[in-house]
């Protein structure tokens, strides 16, 4: 039996089949070649088109079928992984009423901080875990204040996976997990929170039935089904978001193990069996994959949004022709520190970890006689994980104490150069696993179709392919790290 695995990311759609029996990766690919860009028609703005999501869905399947290399009727589950956070609006049709406003858009911060503010702090950290910030709730709020018009069509409210399993089935369903990272889950009660909804005059009918993330959330369309080679049979049997997902995938399950992820945004990822919080909103906490009301698993996330995309931001505008691959062997010439050339990469909308505030990206104490190609590129990846490790000192103030970080072997993580110096910088070690989103969510559809018969037997088989410790460049790097820091609060 094969399980499918959709990840719905920000860049591009990536497909992985299967093999349910020895939890082997049988086939993956990913559709645009090219990534997806992002729409910001004003300054702090960031949109992309729900339908162009689901055409690279349905292209990316069909790319995989045409390899010949699996047998798509095989196929007997979908799982689904998705950036998280976006808003997605349809009418009573399901269609599409505007593009969705994705997670690392600006505008909706006021929106979030007056809710925080009337709601009451105490109440929107012991119940939302966070403040209603800028996430989807808010955005919804935008819609609502800016283009009445459009909110008066809504009949539904999705998150970008329940719209792409809803293209599948037709139906409506979301979860926990997901309304949590919507900030629209109130955690003492068990429901979706009558405060919010309430204060910002949202439909309750808006929101679809909530079931677990591991379960049945409809089958395939027969049309559909036979697009794209399918069975009719087939049921989608998980949903999650990106984050959450790349714990499932990395077998971060239970409390104080700690994943992280570098694609688009930067992530560091802890799991809490209590009800964490920070009180300055600058890290937040959402219901993790096995979250249930009897048995909290939370999960608590420093997020980055400026990581991966500024390295396609200097591959595209300064390296073109050039791999990535190429780009790390080029950074790798340069030294420690750049030779004191600086990098901030917060230029992707404002940042959780400010408390909302958009600071912006900059290269500063440039001097041209100095800094060529490669201290640009090695200070850029330098400022990613600079900043990461800056998160993760946030994170430790609520807790979460990583003494192991655990990563899939992709994305940022593929350079030796940003890998070492996160290591380095934070002084953590870094375990290197053979997973992506799209592989973990094909499993986690085994276990919501209930093939496995738990979440641990559906990692159990994941290969470690290195662990990258500490060295003797720590103490090095730890100095050009406190510069950069240094530099920054300065800045702030």
């Amino acid at each position: 039996m094969l399980l499918c695995g959709i990840d719905v990311g920000t860049s591009s759609i990536k497909f992985s089949v299967v093999d349910a029996d020895n939890q082997q990766l049988i086939y993956s690919c990913s559709f645009p070649e090219l990534e997806n860009e992002i729409s910001s028609p004003s300054p702090g703005f960031a949109e992309q088109e729900p339908e162009h999501w689901w055409f690279c869905v349905k292209q990316a399947i069909l790319k995989g079928n045409s390899s010949g290399i699996y047998d798509p009727k095989e196929i007997k589950s979908i799982g689904i992984s998705y950036q998280m956070h976006g808003l997605v609006v349809v009418d009573k049709n399901l269609k599409v009423l505007r593009p969705s406003i994705i997670w690392c858009d600006s505008r909706a911060s006021t929106f979030g901080e007056e809710a925080y503010q009337a709601l009451g702090i105490d109440f929107c950290q012991s119940h939302l875990l966070n403040s209603p910030g800028n996430f989807t709730a808010s955005k919804l709020a935008w819609v609502k204040k800016n283009q009445p018009d459009i909110y008066a069509q809504i009949a539904h409210v999705m998150l970008p996976g329940d719209f792409i399993s809803c293209r599948l089935t037709d139906e409506l369903t979301t979860s926990a997990s997901a309304l949590s990272e919507g900030i629209f889950w109130d955690f003492q009660e068990g429901d979706i929170s009558k405060e919010l909804i309430s204060y910002f005059g949202f439909d309750r009918n808006f929101f679809p039935s909530v079931q677990p993330v591991f379960s049945n959330h409809g089958q395939i369309k027969a049309p559909i089904a036979t697009e794209l080679g399918f069975s009719s049979d087939v049921l989608i049997t998980y949903k999650a978001g990106d984050q959450p997902n790349n714990a499932f995938s990395l077998g971060v399950l239970e409390p104080g193990e700690i994943a992280t992820t570098a694609g688009t945004s930067g992530v560091v990822y802890g799991v809490s069996s209590e009800l964490k919080f920070d009180p300055k909103n600058r890290v937040n906490s959402f219901a993790h994959v096995n979250y249930d009301t009897e048995k909290i698993r939370i999960g608590v996330l420093m997020c980055i949004n400026g990581t991966g995309i500024l390295n396609r931001w200097l591959k595209q505008n300064f390296f073109s022709g050039h791999s990535y691959q190429e780009m790390n062997a080029l950074a790798s010439t340069a030294s420690i520190g750049s030779n004191g050339l600086l990098c901030n990469p917060f230029g992707n909308g404002a940042e959780r970890i400010f408390n909302n505030k958009q600071i912006g990206a900059s290269f500063q104490q440039m001097d041209f006689n100095r800094h060529q190609r490669a201290e640009i590129v090695r200070s850029a990846q330098e400022g990613i994980a600079f900043s990461m490790v800056y998160g993760i000192e946030l994170l430790s103030l609520v807790g979460i104490q990583p003494n192991l970080l655990k990563a899939g072997k992709a994305n940022m993580y593929l350079s030796p150069v940003f890998t070492e110096t996160i290591v380095n910088a934070s002084n953590v070690a870094v375990e290197l696993v053979e997973t992506d989103g799209a592989f973990g969510a094909a499993l986690g559809g085994g276990v919501g179709l209930g093939y496995y018969n738990s979440t641990k037997e559906a990692v159990a088989k994941f290969k470690k392919i290195d662990t990258i410790a500490p060295n003797a460049k720590r103490v090095e790097t730890q100095t050009a790290y406190g510069n950069w820091k240094e530099n920054l609060l300065k800045s702030l």
